[in-house]
């Protein structure tokens, strides 16, 4: 079947975003790991990137989103791993299967990725409002989570098990990342890294699943 006209023309134009995107938050990356979030303009970045400011913000809603842009693809893939998990099966299960495939930096060894590893999550340790931040994400990861079970449950979006079970699932997230950033800053290299934190996720999974493994198992 060949592909609908136009096609080839709108993948390129993807594509080239996609790169432009990457590049600014290169460039924004290694700004903040020489001199921290706060200190970094908008426009130091633009300039660095060799864009226009206005064409950071069409990228990127917010100077924060620079560091965690990519947690929004994350967030969609994190709940279509639980929508779509099959018949029979709970859905801290497929929560666990998913987080625990999660490597990313973690799982790569080479000297450049463990220094940005160490560059990121010293650039998060530092900046109150990229914390700040983070913990809005986590929130609505929660808010996002909670809706998907309570729908599924046929119950309220308010439905207390859907917020407690939710709250429960990212909270071990939460905690995964916030031991790995600490023992990254602590000075912990993968692949030590990496399975020291495999060991305390399925630790946190197994409490996990001892109480809410029953709960929103799907149907046929």
């Amino acid at each position: 079947m060949s592909e609908p006209l136009g096609s080839h023309g709108s993948g390129l134009r993807e594509r080239k975003k996609e790169r432009t995107r990457q590049l600014i938050a290169e460039r924004a990356r290694e700004l903040f790991a020489e001199r921290g979030f706060e200190a970094v303009p908008v426009a130091e970045v633009a300039r660095a990137a060799e864009v226009s400011e206005q064409t950071v913000f069409n990228y990127f809603a917010t100077k924060e989103d620079l560091v965690f842009w990519r947690l929004g693809s994350f967030e969609e893939e994190m709940l279509a791993a639980v929508r779509d998990r099959a018949a029979g099966e709970p859905a801290v299960t497929a929560f666990r299967r998913f987080i625990m495939a999660q490597r990313g930096l973690l799982g790569r060894v080479d000297p450049d990725s463990q220094d940005q590893l160490v560059a990121m999550a010293r650039t998060i340790d530092e900046s109150p409002a990229l914390r700040a931040r983070e913990q809005q994400i986590f929130a609505r990861y929660t808010t996002a989570l909670a809706a998907l079970l309570a729908a599924e449950q046929d119950a309220s979006p308010l439905d207390v098990e859907a917020q407690a079970a939710a709250s429960a699932m990212i909270g071990v997230h939460r905690a995964l990342v916030s031991y790995t950033r600490a023992r990254v800053l602590e000075g912990a290299r993968s692949p030590a890294l990496a399975r020291e934190v495999a060991r305390e996720a399925e630790r946190a999974f197994a409490r996990l699943e001892a109480g809410w493994g029953d709960y929103a198992i799907k149907g046929e």
